[in-house]
């Protein structure tokens, strides 16, 4: 019997090794996953794919995680997309503009497990997984 994926999730992670773990975590969890490199990736993959959740980190190449938010942000269909920060940045490091920008979470890599990040987008997610 086939079921249906729980939610779409896009993994927005220059680092190809951490990309590939969280995709495979989130995978066995049972949700549909996205990736991308970059912002640049990152916004063409998240049109086509219409995620319920972007893990997004800050420093990656052609486009940061911040401003390819607020690009994001801009488009009436991404308003309310949920979108959890995942970074090594700290928390006060973090670009200003991420308080304008509608951020559900924000999770310092170093500081997580895999397996906790997926607790913590079931937890943003909330009762969509029921």
């Amino acid at each position: 019997m086939l079921t249906k994926p729980l939610h779409k999730i896009a993994i927005i992670e220059d680092d190809h090794d951490l990309q590939f773990i969280y995709q495979m975590k989130f995978e066995s969890a049972g949700y549909e996953v996205a990736v991308a490199s970059d912002g640049k990736e990152g916004l063409k993959v998240t049109e086509s794919f219409r995620p319920d959740l972007i893990l997004l980190d800050l420093r990656m190449p052609r486009m940061s995680g911040d401003e390819m938010l607020a690009r994001l942000r801009a488009l009436e269909w991404a308003a309310n997309i949920r979108v959890i920060i995942l970074t090594n940045i700290s928390k006060s490091e973090a670009p200003p503009v991420l308080r304008f920008l509608h951020v559900d979470r924000y999770i310092v890599k170093a500081h997580h497990t895999p397996a906790q990040v997926v607790s913590i987008a079931q937890e943003v997610l909330g009762g969509h997984d029921a």
